[in-house]
């Protein structure tokens, strides 16, 4: 049970015990109706450990208690009702509070007439039970709490959206350091390898492979660079890029040369948007890490859709085999970051039969 919870049997307890020795000591003559009237003592007491969750029902519940241990004889004030008078305000219900208050204010003389008999001292009592000043006085209450509140509320997401344009600003002051500091370089380097094998070709000559792989890595990091500043600049408003975009990666990595098909499995399904990105980054890192490490000739893509699961596969037939040694890199390393996040497996290994393969199992929530 939590503290809050603990804190309102409390006073649910207290009020009821209040109101018993309010009833065991106030003067009447005994009825049989006697044990009714503790009772409803007792019961509208502890009904007050529900005004947090249910505060127009405790304060119903407290008022036709109020009225029944009126119409029995017992002359006790209506504590337990002006608890429920401050809940149900602070809750918000005020227009139902002042309803049940007046309610309650022009019932508890003709509850009393019911024992008294007698009109002048059935007022007296009623004005007794519950005065207009104590249910001002637990009205205010409640809605100065609320208005409190309410003002921590909107300090509380004053402070959110501070967070998040700061968070914006610095994401776009990164991108332009980013932007002026790596693309210029960047663009010539793969300004002049592309200008080296163009020319090496246009004479006829044998193109080196370290250039090749220069020319290739520009870009690559071009990509790469163009793909980061997007995700820095990503106001919210335009979507990211995501599985829908895999095709594009085959795509591209057929453009190098690289033998690469795309199988989907299962039936498409929408799933989060983490999962979504997720699952193109793996995609994106695999084929960049086959085009510059692997040597490979041939690389196969597959995503599988299942009830609770996105499973995607990525093989090469490079270079690797059972026994090399595997030195996580940056790409592999952020990969499995990603996936632990989202509270999946990451499996990254040479195969069997040659080659390498990553395989990302991506848990998704159906009931989200």
């Amino acid at each position: 049970m939590s503290r809050g919870r603990i804190g309102d049997w409390a006073i649910a307890v207290g009020v009821a015990a209040i109101l018993l020795v309010a009833g065991l000591s106030r003067q009447h003559a005994p009825t049989d109706l006697d044990p009714i009237g503790y009772a409803l003592l007792t019961i509208g007491g502890l009904a007050l450990a529900a005004r947090r969750r249910a505060p127009v029902t405790v304060l119903a519940v407290t008022g036709l208690c109020a009225l029944g241990y009126q119409a029995v004889g017992f002359d006790v004030p209506a504590v337990a009702f002006l608890f429920a008078v401050y809940a149900a305000v602070r809750a918000g219900h005020r227009m139902i509070t002042v309803a049940a208050s007046v309610t309650l204010l022009a019932a508890l003389p003709l509850a009393a007439l019911v024992s008294l008999h007698d009109t002048g001292e059935a007022f007296a009592q009623a004005r007794d039970a519950l005065e207009i000043a104590w249910l001002i006085a637990a009205g205010a209450a409640g809605e100065a709490l609320r208005q409190a509140e309410g003002r921590a509320d909107e300090a509380e997401r004053t402070r959110e959206e501070t967070a998040r344009r700061s968070a914006d600003e610095e994401r776009l002051h990164i991108a332009r350091e980013l932007h002026d500091s790596l693309t210029h370089q960047i663009s010539i380097i793969k300004v002049q390898s592309e200008a080296a094998v163009h020319v090496a070709r246009k004479r006829g000559e044998k193109v080196p492979e370290a250039l090749l792989a220069i020319r290739e890595a520009g870009r690559e990091a071009a990509r790469e660079l163009r793909a980061t500043l997007e995700a820095l600049r990503d106001d919210g408003k335009s979507p990211p890029q995501g599985l829908a975009h895999v095709p594009n990666l085959v795509e591209r990595a057929r453009t190098t040369g690289l033998d690469a098909t795309l199988t989907i499995e299962g039936q498409r399904q929408h799933v989060p948007a983490a999962v979504d990105r997720t699952g193109y980054r793996i995609v994106q890192e695999s084929l960049t890490n086959i085009a510059r490490h692997a040597a490979a000739a041939t690389a196969s893509v597959r995503i599988e859709y299942r009830p609770d699961a996105l499973v995607i596969q990525v093989d090469d037939d490079g270079k690797a085999t059972p026994d090399t040694a595997l030195v996580p890199g940056v790409g592999l390393l952020g990969m499995r970051e990603r996936v632990t996040a989202l509270g999946g497996l990451l499996l990254a290994a040479p195969r069997s039969e040659g080659g390498f393969s990553v395989r990302a199992d991506l848990p998704v929530d159906r009931t989200s």
